[in-house]
């Protein structure tokens, strides 16, 4: 029967190591232009000031439509131009990640930018001018140099931790140590001169270091050096088992079946923090002896040649300083041998991969798929950044996707608050790189806008401080005071000198030589020597137990001082501190105002300088329209002008015509006019006979046969007028109104009952300017013979309008007509006697004229009316003929 199997207790849940999440600190970047090679190239980078720089297009590139050149301009913590040196930028970017590493705070370093840019000689230097790596290695070991433990007491496990050894235990491991063959990752102490190709890189003049160091504690430097590549860690420390049988079997490039080393995995440590387990980590003691281990795995580093850098960087190297330090025990002679107490921080300097594009690169076979491979995992940080960025800003929880790669994966607590990350953003002004600079420029600025939590600080041990000093105090007291009772003199051992004073200062021994058995006095010497030596001892115990006492007093007085002292000045540095911490957070305060401002006072300058741009646009439009007007408006001249030519030549052509036409119409109806007025005689001759029997009155269809044209004595205007509407004349009273009453020279008098009555009336024989211009009420008198042969009297009635030339203008309105007609059968007497009637003369300009010589008007057709077309005649005075 098989047992049940037992289920596993959960997991218990480690508690994350704390950090500072009330205060965040942006990423730090940090812009490098590197100088052009050849200098008389193409520039597409200019530096504005300390802190933006400006990026245009080259020659022949557009990139509006509207063919216009793109300027864009990026803002930075820092920008440093081509004329920087190392120093100047180790100053302000990894200094201060040096001082926190010190103080047991963890820093993120790394270069990012396009191949060829200058990333690794930012980080590495060249021969001369060392890079940062150097440097920070400079400032660890000058700053530790007096305070560095012995080897091995300090010792790695293998889950990212530092255990801590006795003095003993060390000294057993280095002899261990000494005993193995000598490997290649371990320096000899003995080699006292670094090698000659990197000699020049790690002399440094300048030298730095922190000042405000734990002097009570010790510290010990652990290196490490690892590469990815293809998205696999390799560590480029480890080293490969060498047959002795064929040493050369297992050589890249000299044997087929070459076997790679093996790569490396990620862990989690108990504290949630990301480390390459397996990683070879070499405890060094000075800057030459780091170096040569970092150059020693720069070697194995792979690199290969491509169109656009002789040495292109094929993977992301990651060179990491592991600083171990751990506090004295009470009385500051030893190491405290408790775990718990060992800080350990550690400084990340990254020098990414380039990214590159194959078209430019010509990249094929293992070339094309680490140029894949470098691009994806460049991907990978800008979406992980993306990410923060849009988590911080939205307030959401979106997840971060750092385990798509394994450089995202591994520097994933720095993003989330163990530690300060810097960027150095290195670019290369030449023409060639403006699209891929362009797309740098812009990840570089949505990183700088991510926050990272600010670590805390390393926890105060409960120890005395000072205890260092006055361990060494203590012992270079005890040293003077033997040297005052005829201690050590030039440099003898101590031990050595305190057993020579005491032996001296005993009684010699006597003579021990035994004669005779009868010796009496021998023996009896002997022993009151001894004695003697032995009250000498015993007072000088009691003595020397006198002194301690009183120096242990005396040190306990002095400890008591100086604790009051220290007490003191705690109290004083803690009241300083709060006042800097008040003050540092004013100045961060004022800082990100300041930035704010800065930031609003760009957008407002480009937004200026767009208004602007805009502005002189439109200018430029409006000269040129307004020029366009200009000449539209000249030609526009030009052609009235020529119009008003043609105009006035045609209408003088035309009056002469009109002139022509009417005098021969005139003529016309004059004959007309004789032809009738001969038959009216004739007929006026018949009617007026005295005679009884009056012949009949001859047939209307007679007449109507002869065809005779009637023609009335003035000319009528177009029958049947419809009325139209008013228009808005001068307002006068009803009572007011006044006529202009025109009757023609050649007008009848009718003895119709009916007569026409107009008051206020001024008449006139011919409408003239004059009389409208008094008058706001106009009405003519037309008289012409009907089909009947009778007299018809029509009335013509009209407003009188003012124009806009000064001039009058007539509208009729109305007609009444008046009409005497003779019953059936019967014939109407007529008053038309010769013998009554005044003399006619024969003058047929009197009685017989056009419309404007008998009335001065002008007849024109209305339009607009939705009664029907009006009448409207113009007072204009008659064109005399010459």
């Amino acid at each position: 029967m098989m047992k049940p199997a037992r289920a596993k207790p959960p997991r218990r849940a480690v508690p994350k190591k704390p950090s500072n999440s009330g205060q965040k600190d942006p990423v730090g970047v940090y812009c490098r232009v590197r100088p052009l090679s050849p200098p008389d190239q193409e520039c597409c980078i200019e530096v504005i000031n300390e802190t933006t720089v400006q990026l245009h297009p080259p020659d022949g590139c557009r990139v509006n439509r509207n063919g216009e050149f793109k300027e864009t301009q990026y803002s930075f913590k820092q920008v440093f131009g081509t004329q920087v040196t190392q120093k100047d930028l180790f100053d302000v970017v990894a200094k201060p990640l040096v001082e926190d590493v010190i103080r047991g705070k963890n820093g993120l370093l790394f270069t990012y930018g396009v191949t060829g840019s200058g990333k690794t000689f930012t980080m590495t230097g060249s021969p001369g001018q060392g890079g940062l790596l150097p440097r920070c290695l400079h400032m660890i070991f000058n700053s530790i140099s007096d305070f560095q433990a012995k080897r091995y007491v300090f010792k790695t496990d293998d889950k990212n931790g530092i255990e801590v050894q006795n003095e003993v235990d060390a000294l057993l491991e280095r002899q261990k140590r000494d005993a193995q063959p000598q490997l290649v990752t371990r320096t000899p102490l003995s080699r006292q001169r670094p090698e000659p190709e990197f000699a020049d890189m790690i002399n440094i003049e300048d030298a730095c270091k922190v000042e405000e160091i734990d002097e009570d504690s010790v510290y010990s430097v652990f290196v490490s050096y690892i590469e990815i590549y293809n998205n696999y860690i390799y560590d480029l420390l480890e080293e490969v088992p060498i047959d002795p049988i064929k040493p050369k079997w297992n050589t890249p490039g000299k044997n087929a079946e070459f076997i790679p080393p093996q790569s490396k995995i990620l862990r989690e440590d108990q504290n949630h923090n990301m480390y390459v387990a397996g990683c070879t980590e070499v405890e060094v003691k000075s800057t030459e002896e780091a170096f040569d281990v970092f150059w020693k795995g720069q070697k194995r580093r792979r690199i290969a040649n491509t169109q656009l850098n002789r040495e292109s960087s094929r993977s992301h190297s990651v060179f990491m300083i592991k600083l171990a330090q751990a506090p004295l025990d009470a009385d500051g002679d030893h190491v405290l041998q408790e775990k718990e107490q060992v800080t350990v921080s550690q400084l990340s300097l990254v020098d990414l991969a380039g990214s590159e594009r194959t078209n430019r690169t010509k990249a094929e076979g293992s070339r094309l798929r680490e140029a894949g491979n470098i691009n994806q995992s460049l991907m990978t940080l800008r979406t992980c950044i993306e990410a923060l960025r849009e988590n911080q800003i939205c307030g959401t929880n979106k997840m971060v996707p750092y385990r798509d790669s394994k450089l995202t994966h591994l520097f994933k607590n720095y993003f989330d608050g163990e530690g300060k990350v810097r960027m150095i953003v290195c670019v290369n002004p030449k023409a060639d790189d403006h699209e891929e600079s362009l797309q740098v420029m812009r990840f570089a600025e949505m990183t700088q806008e991510v926050e990272v939590a600010r670590p805390i600080d390393k926890p105060i041990c409960g120890l005395t401080p000072g205890r260092r000093y006055r361990n060494l105090a203590f012992k270079d007291e005890l040293t003077r005071r033997l040297e005052e009772r005829g201690g050590p003199v030039n440099g003898e051992p101590e031990e050595q000198a305190v057993i020579e004073m005491l032996i001296q200062s005993f009684p010699p021994i006597p003579s021990c030589e035994l004669l005779d058995s009868n010796d009496d006095q021998t023996l009896p010497r002997l022993i009151e020597a001894l004695e003697k030596r032995r009250r000498i001892r015993q007072m000088m115990a009691e003595e020397f137990n006198k002194s301690v006492i009183s120096f242990r007093a005396m040190l306990q007085d002095l400890n008591g001082v100086v604790a009051a002292k220290e007490n003191i000045a705690q109290g004083r540095m803690t009241e300083r501190e709060r006042m800097i911490v008040s003050q540092k957070t004013e100045i961060e305060r004022l800082e990100k105002k300041v930035k704010t401002l800065e930031y609003k006072i760009d957008i407002l300058e480009k937004t200026t300088t767009i208004y602007e741009d805009e502005k002189r646009t439109l200018q430029q439009d409006l000269e040129a329209h307004q020029q366009k007007l200009q000449r539209q408006l000249s030609d526009k001249r030009r052609l009235e002008a020529r119009l008003q030519g043609m105009v006035t030549e045609n209408t003088m052509k035309w009056e002469k015509e009109c002139e022509r036409r009417v005098a021969a119409k005139q003529i016309e109806m004059q004959n007309k006019l004789w032809v009738k007025d001969e038959k009216l005689k004739q007929l006026k001759a018949i009617v007026t006979e005295s005679k009884g029997d009056r012949p009949e009155r001859p047939s209307r269809e007679k007449d109507r046969d002869a065809k005779v044209p009637i023609r009335s004595i003035s000319p009528s205007p177009v029958p049947n007028v419809p009325p139209v509407h008013s228009r808005h004349r001068r307002s006068r009273s009803a009572g007011a109104e006044r006529w202009v009453d025109h009757k023609p020279t050649g007008s009848v008098e009718t003895e119709t009952v009916m007569q026409p009555h107009v008051p206020n009336a001024i008449k006139v024989s011919v409408a003239s300017e004059k009389a409208l211009a008094k008058c706001d009420k106009y009405m003519l008198t037309h008289q012409q013979l009907a089909s009947d042969g009778e007299i018809e009297t029509k009335l013509i009635k009209g407003d009188v309008f003012r124009t806009r030339g000064g001039g009058q203008s007539v509208q009729f309105t109305d007609i009444e007509t008046l009409r005497q007609e003779s019953p059936p059968g019967t014939s109407r007497k007529r008053r038309s006697s010769e013998t009554n009637r005044p003399p006619q003369i024969e003058n047929t300009d009197s009685e017989w004229t056009d419309v404007e010589t008998r009335c001065s008007v002008a007849v024109e057709m209305k339009a607009g009316s939705n009664l029907g077309p009006g009448y409207q005649h113009h007072a204009i005075p008659k064109r005399r003929k010459p």
